[in-house]
Order: C-alpha cells, then sequence, then structure tokens
C-alpha cells in the first residue's frame, strides 16, 4: 500500500497503517437511534449515532456523515458511523431525499385544484427517486446540520463535515457556507472538473425543463451506466465546488485515490488543498489504487485518519 501524506499527525497516520485493512477497533459500545430529519417539506430518514456513557447535560462534537452518488446510509452505518462514534463524536447518517427509506419528492400531475378552507389540496402526483440533484442534496446536507445543532447532546460549535465521493465536493461548498461546521475531511471527492464535460447538453436541458419540454425532474434522462440514478444535469451546470475553495475557513483534510480513474484528481481533490492549505490547517493523503479501493483495502485507514482529524480540531470549541 503506497501512501503519501503531506501534513500533520504522522503518529496517527503510523497507527492507522498499524491497524491493517479492516475497520478501526475501537473497542466501545454506541447507540443507534432512528430520526426523521425535514428538509424543504420532504422527510429524510436518518440515524442518530450515539458515544457511550454520554452524561446528562454533556455536549459532545459531532460529525455529519455524506455519502456519494448513488448511496444510501446503510453504506455508512456498517463501519463508518460505528467508527466515529465510538471515538467519542455524536455521529449522523441520512439518506437524500428520494433515496433509500427517504420520502419521495412530489411533481403534481396535471392542474393542481383550488385549496380548501384549510389550504389543503389533493392531488395526483408522480414520486421522484435517485436523482442525483447537488443542489437539492447541499440543502439536504444543511438540514442535517440544523438536526444535529439542536441535539442536546451535542456542541452546536463542535461539528464536523465527512463526505465521501460525489458528496466530497458537497461538504466543500457547504463548509464555505455554514459557519458551523468546524472541520472538513473530503474523501475521493468530485469537486466539478470533469475529464468529460457535459455542459452544452446540460444547459439544452435547463432550457427544455423551463419550457415543459421534458420532465420538471428528469427520473429516467441521462443515466450513466453502471451508476445508481440518474443526474439532473440542469442543476449540476454551475456545481464546481473548487471555484468556491478559497472561501474555506476551517481545517480540511482532502483524502484522494492515487489512480482515480472516474475524475483527474489533480484538478479536483489535490486542487482543492492546493487552494486551502495557504489560508487554513490542511492535509492530503494519497492511498494507492482507484476510486473504489478506499472502501476496500484502504477502508480502515482511511477511517481512522478521518477519525484523527476530527479529534485534532474538534477537542475544543476556538
Amino acid at each position: 500500500m503506497k501512501r503519501v501524506s503531506l501534513g500533520l499527525l504522522p503518529g496517527l497516520w503510523l497507527a492507522a497503517l498499524l491497524m491493517g485493512y479492516g475497520a478501526p477497533a475501537l473497542g466501545a459500545s454506541v447507540e443507534r437511534r432512528p430520526v426523521d430529519i425535514w428538509s424543504d417539506g420532504t422527510r429524510l430518514a436518518g440515524d442518530l449515532w450515539l458515544p457511550e456513557q454520554v452524561a446528562e447535560g454533556e455536549r459532545r462534537p459531532a460529525v455529519l456523515m455524506t455519502h456519494g452518488w448513488g448511496g444510501v446510509r446503510d453504506h455508512l452505518n456498517t463501519d463508518y458511523a460505528p467508527a466515529f462514534a465510538r471515538a467519542g463524536f455524536v455521529t449522523l447518517t441520512f439518506d437524500y431525499r428520494g433515496w433509500g427509506d427517504s420520502d419521495s419528492r412530489l411533481v403534481v400531475v396535471g392542474d393542481e385544484p383550488a385549496p380548501d378552507g384549510d389550504g389543503i389540496v389533493t392531488v395526483r402526483a408522480r414520486a421522484i427517486r435517485e436523482v442525483v440533484d447537488p443542489i437539492a442534496q447541499i440543502r439536504d446536507i444543511v438540514s442535517a446540520i440544523d438536526y444535529l445543532s439542536g441535539e442536546p447532546s451535542v456542541d452546536p460549535d463542535r461539528i464536523g463535515l465527512w463526505g465521501t465521493s460525489y458528496s466530497g465536493g458537497h461538504v466543500i461548498v457547504v463548509g464555505t457556507q455554514d459557519a458551523r461546521v468546524r472541520a472538513i475531511v473530503a474523501q475521493v471527492g468530485y469537486m466539478g472538473v470533469s475529464k468529460n464535460p457535459r455542459r452544452a447538453l446540460a444547459q439544452r436541458r435547463a432550457i427544455q425543463k423551463a419550457r415543459g419540454e421534458i420532465d420538471p425532474i428528469p427520473q429516467d434522462l441521462d443515466c450513466i451506466p453502471r451508476l445508481r440514478g440518474c443526474p439532473d444535469l440542469a442543476k449540476m451546470l454551475d456545481y464546481r465546488p473548487v471555484a468556491v475553495a478559497d472561501r474555506i475557513t476551517v481545517p480540511t483534510l482532502v483524502i484522494d485515490a492515487e489512480a482515480e480513474e472516474l475524475f483527474d484528481r489533480h484538478k479536483n481533490g489535490r486542487a482543492v488543498y492546493d487552494i486551502v492549505k495557504e489560508r487554513v490547517p490542511a492535509d492530503y493523503v494519497l492511498y494507492s489504487g482507484a476510486h473504489y479501493a478506499i472502501y476496500g483495502p484502504h477502508r480502515g485507514a482511511s477511517i481512522e485518519r478521518a477519525v484523527a482529524w476530527f479529534t485534532t480540531h474538534l477537542a475544543a470549541t476556538e
């Protein structure tokens, strides 16, 4: 396994390496609690993971975990969330709107009737499922931060964001907009620079949506082979996290795959690191292999590295 780290925590880096490929053996029990999160009127299904022995009135640091393209929270609940909770963080996972156990977005079919005296309408509606929409997903992340901020066991001044793959870019965007975010980990993140740009097509889709020529939220258009879910290309027109990275004001760890095949890591994760390192504490960790190796042989080490980052930068309020 080849790993290159630029920056901090050499002792913890060694500990992660010696642990091998499995999930971290942090050795404490945790409590998992199902929760509902409301985002723009849609119910999101989540799981709140609580560390062992949180005393009444105690406020712990928290980590919000976000998954990538086609992911659901069950993928994070197996190894990732329990490891963060065992390390002492209140941890929240959730499904984006229209994904996993979360409710669908609804689009009215036909004309909307007049509401009754209580403002209620009865309509036929199409349930929108498994659409990749970065704007809606970023809004859902902010709603999840809102939920965490209201949790009695959470210190709202010590919230970290962890995002992987497509949401590795989301956490950069949210980190520039939400002052409650105090530390970031972006893992194998897409930052808006593609090997195969589809901007012309995305612009055409935006025009078609506005003119009613295609569905307002297309569910089965422009799908990418072997990837779950289909993109709403019109919503991706201005999605470019690297362009706002210079607004990051909190410690940021970028984790990349050396042989990343889905996009050019030098123009994505590495570019973000090169920007933020001039402003805040930052580190860049490179693992051998392609994109999905981060979830296989490097899963345990990458979890340990992220836990170490949050332990350092959420240890006390600033």
